[in-house]
């Protein structure tokens, strides 16, 4: 697998990517709030390809001091061949490179089975914490 940053041009194979994994989309995941992300988190912003066909993909915003994950995804027929974890190590790099101490994200109750995923990389499910948020 051959990872590169994310490019608006990817939009659609990566909406379609994010579908096919079963991720929840929203307004934040239209064409022009991805793009404004990519802008921002130019090199956290990442692809996996083979064969020039994305199969992967993971989106990293930095704050400057925290990194925040989204909607990591490998397509069903190349899960299970470490090309999500590629990707995690590739993103926490950037990361590190960038000064981050702290990484989060979240998990929808509908995709509970990854978290063991996540703990195989060293990340910890919080139950210390609630999450609110709001819709603009």
């Amino acid at each position: 697998m051959n990872i590169r940053n994310m490019k608006i041009e990817d939009y659609y194979e990566v909406y379609q990517l994010w579908q096919k994994c079963g991720i929840s989309l929203g307004k934040s995941d239209s064409k022009e709030e991805i793009q404004k992300f990519i802008f921002m988190n130019p090199e956290t912003s990442m692809v996996g390809t083979i064969d020039n066909k994305i199969i992967g993909c993971v989106l990293g915003g930095y704050d400057g001091r925290r990194g925040l994950i989204h909607h990591l995804a490998v397509h069903p027929d190349y899960q299970g061949n470490d090309y999500g974890t590629i990707l995690m190590e590739c993103l926490e790099n950037k990361f590190k490179e960038n000064g981050v101490v702290k990484v989060s994200f979240w998990v929808q109750n509908s995709n509970i089975g990854v978290v063991d995923f996540y703990e195989k990389l060293g990340y910890e499910l919080r139950k210390d914490i609630v999450t609110i948020s709001k819709v603009l």
